[in-house]
């Protein structure tokens, strides 16, 4: 009999604190009511895109750049002139191009590998960074070398002569 009384006081306590802790809540207007749908579709947008007009139209004043982030000339004209050599990574929004190691025919106990970097969305002659790796094989394992500077200066002249006749050929 004992038990059953500690258990209904028990039970009736738990009940009231239950009852008053929801008193307490704010009641919510209509408009910050949310549904379940509405919760499900709220990250998604609309159809045609935020700043759509009701009957197509652009009502934002600058459009998003698309595309590659470097001068497109340049990049195909690396790419054409690097074409001979086995390509590592090819980077278009970052304009870097890296070949793998490259053994010219003529001469077994060379190899050669290039980095291209381009800096700029214009066709100019500064907008473009190469590295050039020589390494030669001595005593069984392959060791660096030098690289000419005008080794360097006759990729870069021949990328932007390649780049200059593919901006004249789109004219």
């Amino acid at each position: 009999m004992r038990k059953n009384l500690f258990l209904n006081l028990f039970l009736s306590g738990a009940v009231i604190a239950l009852l008053t802790g929801c008193a307490n809540m704010p009641e919510a207007e209509e408009d910050e009511i949310v549904t379940k749908r509405e919760r499900k579709y709220q990250g998604y947008g609309k159809f045609f895109g935020e700043d759509t007009l009701l009957f197509g139209g652009d009502n934002s004043a600058k459009k998003p750049d698309v595309g590659i982030g470097v001068n497109s000339y340049l990049w195909k004209a690396s790419l054409d002139t690097l074409s001979f050599m086995p390509l590592k990574s090819v980077d278009p929004f970052g304009g870097v191009i890296s070949t793998e190691w490259y053994v010219p025919k003529n001469t077994p106990n060379e190899r050669v590998k290039v980095d291209v970097r381009i800096l700029d969305r214009v066709l100019r002659a500064d907008g473009l960074s190469i590295s050039i790796f020589r390494q030669e094989y001595q005593k069984g394992r392959w060791v660096n070398a030098g690289v000419s500077p005008a080794t360097t200066r006759e990729i870069e002249d021949a990328i932007l002569t390649r780049a200059r006749q593919l901006k004249v050929a789109s004219s």
